[in-house]
């Protein structure tokens, strides 16, 4: 069954998922996961290379907490340990995509002068 909203059951909501996804780096980490996307720890070194091993621990840490990303270690010397997006991780994707197509409007909507051009190219 479909949760009704109300405001301040909406921004409860949205404030809890805000803690999960806050940090600067861990929607990075997601998109990096994406489409069963498997990543060593030292990729993702590679990937971002601005973030500090610390805080890169620290926000994958938080991501498994949450049950977004999985852990993998694997019985080797050197350890190796993969991560990837557990199912209820994955169902981020479609939104996070939405969330990349509603950025890239922004340029659209901030520039009068072209909005106007199409609203009369509209009109005619």
């Amino acid at each position: 069954m479909r949760k009704i909203y109300t405001p301040t059951t909406a921004a409860s909501d949205v404030e809890n998922v805000l803690k999960m996804l806050e940090g600067r780096w861990k929607l990075i980490i997601l998109f990096h996961l994406f489409d069963g996307k498997v990543q060593r720890y030292s990729d993702f070194g590679k990937l971002i290379p601005d973030i500090s091993q610390k805080m890169l621990a620290q926000q994958l840490r938080q991501l498994e907490a949450d049950g977004i990303v999985a852990r993998k270690v694997y019985p080797q010397v050197p350890p190796k340990v993969e991560y990837r997006l557990t199912e209820w991780g994955q169902t981020l994707c479609p939104a996070l995509d939405a969330l990349l197509k509603w950025a890239e409007q922004k340029d659209h909507f901030n520039n009068p002068d072209e909005q106007n051009e199409q609203n009369d190219a509209a009109t005619q």
